[in-house]
């Protein structure tokens, strides 16, 4: 999957002399966490989010830094915090040269892109023009599109095959000694590994295999010579 397949295509931006009440409006009424901010000529220059709304003087959330710390912050670093803390346009607010991705950014580049850099939203860019916002919920919903795979039917044969693919492609997976039984989409598991969080994870791998309505886990810990009882969906 890329960028594409999952982003938001209608969004809503603001202009970086847009007041902040009404901005903090747009994104209360829907249920956004930030706006992308577009120059005079429809660039990329800013996003609004959450975060930069978090430190305001009407919440009393801005305290001042303590004596000796502004004894030794340079002016020009605490205007600037006071510009933003306390600024009433996007503008003064903003977040500046944001991240963004391009719409055949692989989806899952994309993902990690927005967990490493902890952030929410990423705006969409393709020839310097805003195409579209990409937000965890995007990418939640694709999440749970995929998830509802699991539930198709498949015949045995490429329930065995697709078992045997996906524990071939796992390095943690041993590599000989394992047995598979499939019937009406029954997966029965059976062979010796070395500890109970392999067991548990080769059950999860039967599990979310497409047309799997149920599997046996009964493979042995080699340390502890113990099997696990029936899972069924």
């Amino acid at each position: 999957m890329i960028v594409a397949d999952v982003m938001t295509t209608e969004v809503v931006a603001v202009q970086p002399e847009t007041s902040l009440a009404e901005a903090a409006g747009w994104m209360v009424r829907h249920h956004v966490s930030g706006l992308p901010v577009l120059d005079a000529d429809g660039k990329l220059i800013g996003i609004l989010t959450e975060g930069d709304l978090l430190h305001r003087p009407e919440l009393g959330t801005c305290g001042r830094h303590g004596g000796w710390m502004r004894g030794i912050m340079r002016a020009e670093t605490l205007a600037a915090e006071y510009a933003h803390t306390h600024g009433r346009q996007v503008g003064d607010v903003m977040t500046r040269n944001p991240t963004f991705v391009r719409p055949d950014m692989p989806l899952a580049k994309a993902a990690e892109l927005m967990r490493h850099k902890q952030i929410k939203r990423l705006p969409v860019i393709r020839d310097d023009s805003l195409v579209g916002m990409l937000s965890r919920f995007d990418i939640l919903r694709a999440l749970a599109a995929r998830l509802d795979e699991s539930c198709e039917e498949a015949s045995d044969t490429d329930i065995l095959t697709a078992i045997e693919t996906a524990m071939a492609d796992e390095p943690w997976v041993p590599r000989t000694g394992m047995r598979l039984y499939v019937q009406q989409g029954h997966v029965k598991i059976e062979g010796k590994v070395g500890s109970a969080h392999e067991a548990r994870a080769l059950g999860i791998l039967v599990r979310n295999t497409r047309g799997v309505t149920a599997v046996e886990n009964c493979l042995e810990i080699t340390s502890h010579a113990m099997s696990f009882e029936t899972e069924m969906e």
